[in-house]
């Protein structure tokens, strides 16, 4: 099987019925999200390069049609009309690393109707997922005011896959590193990486441990020191440190406690001994609002690793997007569901100072006072450009945050900015809605009398 069956059931069942019907003609579907999570002042795109790596690799084969019918209970031959079927459709996106806000669109698909409905599913998971983790990983580094922040969330994250994601996508928001070796190498960003207190306790003593630890590794050094009493490990971290001459570039590594108080006696400790290059750093639970009450209480951290809170976005570990039809065959299309009405239409979105967008028609002319968010990057089912890379991805967005107001970089409290829809737009959903309207309510047609 391909990763054409990674979606859920109903996309093959309307697909099906689609080609069936005859109903083959372009149809746009626009993704966006609703509303922002609680505490989000903004949301990072992201997920774009792996849902094209799908569009573009799609094709549905014999056995992905064995398992379509195994799971409708049906032959096999009843789901030939999806054999050899392959994404030949447009795609204009924002690219990664962009701010996006509420409402606007984060990738649009044109494609014959049976194509773009079977992609929902996989398109919607990669992008709503990376876009969370993207949006989080930022929130740390506005958070960390200038300090390195690196990347220790493979070990809970919901699986290997997600976990490189993770990697991936806080090297998109300025991280430093990652300890997750199959990350940094495939992605050429650095490693990085400490000792456990497992490795701590299997020695008699402390200093046994870290004079051990040296003298395998033997360059800058990074002790964990909280294994029993952290204050003390302090010591004799900068102890065998200065004996062995190992001070530049090596660090101590505070894992639990009172992280800002230990920070401070760590650092008089280590320069009391004529350490003063020594770095400490903090781990443990961290996510943007510890390393910001962190930074904002002063505490002498040098570099903050953040995991597990980061890694799954903990505190919003999902977002309200959604993948919905807007025209068909030329007709503009919407959903009046109450709390969920649509916009009809393919759109573009324009930047403007301070984060003031409009959302257009894509065939609205350009206002000439913003830049256009949505760019073409998929033609006829195959790419329009390379693969962005991850200097890239990190200059739009150390650019576009640049720019954001600074009530919505808050870490607490920040207040989103919210995008507006243009005039045309707006005339075209009171159309839309009153055609609708008028069709719902008409009377059933009778019979006419003999």
């Amino acid at each position: 099987m391909s990763e054409a069956t990674t979606t859920d059931l109903y996309e093959v069942t309307m697909a099906m019925s689609y080609l069936r019907e005859g109903m083959t003609g372009p149809a746009t579907f626009s993704l966006f999200v609703r509303d922002l999570p609680p505490e989000r002042g903004f949301l990072v795109a992201a997920g774009l390069e792996s849902a094209l790596d799908y569009l573009s690799g799609l094709r549905v084969g014999p056995e992905d049609v064995d398992a379509f019918a195994s799971a409708l209970h049906r032959h096999p031959r009843d789901l030939q009309p999806l054999l050899g079927l392959e994404f030949t459709g447009d795609v204009r996106a924002v690219p990664e690393g962009r701010i996006v806000l509420a409402g606007e669109p984060l990738l649009e698909v044109t494609a014959p109707l049976p194509q773009a409905q079977l992609v929902e599913t996989y398109v919607l998971n990669q992008l709503s997922h990376q876009t969370a983790i993207a949006s989080k990983a930022a929130r740390c580094v506005l958070a960390a005011a200038g300090h390195p922040v690196v990347d220790f969330s493979l070990r809970r994250t919901h699986g290997p896959q997600a976990g490189l994601r993770a990697a991936r996508l806080g090297a998109m928001a300025g991280f430093a590193g990652t300890s997750n070796v199959a990350a940094a190498t495939a992605l050429g960003i650095p490693a990085v990486g400490t000792m456990a207190h497992s490795y701590v306790e299997a020695f008699a003593t402390e200093e046994e441990a870290f004079r051990a630890f040296a003298r395998c590794h033997p360059g800058p050094v990074t002790l964990l020191v909280d294994t029993y009493d952290t204050e003390e490990g302090v010591r004799v971290a900068a102890r065998v440190l200065r004996d062995l001459d190992r001070g530049p570039g090596s660090a101590v590594r505070l894992d639990s406690g009172d992280l800002a108080a230990l920070a401070v006696r760590a650092r008089s400790s280590l320069d009391s001994v004529g350490l003063p290059e020594v770095r400490v750093i903090a781990s443990g639970g961290l996510d943007e609002y510890a390393v910001d009450d962190l930074v904002r209480s002063g505490a002498p951290i040098d570099t903050y690793a953040v995991g597990t809170r980061v890694g799954v976005s903990a505190d919003a570990p999902y977002l309200d997007s959604a993948y919905k039809m807007v025209e068909y065959d030329g007709r503009p299309v919407m959903k009046l569901s109450s709390a969920k009405v649509t916009a009809p239409g393919p759109k573009q979105v324009f930047r403007r100072t301070a984060y003031a967008d409009v959302i257009r028609l894509a065939d609205e002319q350009s206002p000439g006072d913003g830049s256009p968010l949505l760019e073409t990057v998929m033609r006829g089912g195959q790419r329009t450009g390379g693969r962005t890379t991850l200097d890239a991805c990190r200059e739009r967005l150390a650019a576009d945050l640049a720019g954001l107001p600074p009530a919505a970089r808050r870490i607490r409290n920040p207040v989103a900015p919210r995008a507006t829809a243009s005039e045309h737009l707006s005339a075209l959903a009171r159309r839309v809605r009153r055609h609708i309207d008028e069709q719902t309510s008409a009377p059933y047609a009778r019979p006419a009398s003999p």
